[in-house]
């Protein structure tokens, strides 16, 4: 059985939280709901030319083979719309180049493509973790890697 749980970040730290719960922050957010070791739900706000979701590991319309699972994805603008939400928390910026590379597109071909890598390194926490580490926030501790 893979990692359940949700994660919210304020700016200066994270708390758990309830996925189903939008956060009421009026400050930036960034909310990180993993499924299953599966799927990474990444949730911000204010979302800048971005959505606000975005998706790692693999999008639910992929995950479960259902166009209405979820949105078309289009990482180049999830990317775009979080490195303008790291520029919102004005600390030490990003650019979209640093993160598209670690967001799920709608494309069930690639999905499953690191089947020669490390099991654990497949698992969706760790490219979470990577993910949050460019992003340039802290990584919450039940997505830390053990060293």
């Amino acid at each position: 059985m893979g990692l359940f749980g949700t994660y919210l970040y304020d700016g200066d730290s994270w708390t758990a939280h309830d996925a189903d719960i939008r956060p009421e922050s009026t400050g930036p957010w960034l909310m990180v709901d993993v499924h299953d070791s599966d799927i990474a739900i990444i949730s911000y706000h204010p979302p800048g030319p971005g959505t606000g979701v975005a998706y790692i590991g693999v999008t639910p319309r992929v995950y479960f083979d259902d166009e209405n699972a979820s949105d078309p994805t289009d990482v180049a603008r999830e990317a775009e719309g979080l490195a303008a939400w790291r520029e919102e928390l004005g600390v030490s910026p990003v650019t979209s180049d640093d993160l598209v590379d670690f967001l799920a597109e709608d494309d069930p071909e690639k999905w499953g493509d690191d089947e020669d890598e490390d099991e654990v390194e497949s698992f969706v926490e760790a490219k979470t973790a990577e993910f949050l580490t460019a992003l340039n926030v802290p990584v919450p501790d039940d997505l830390r890697l053990p060293t």
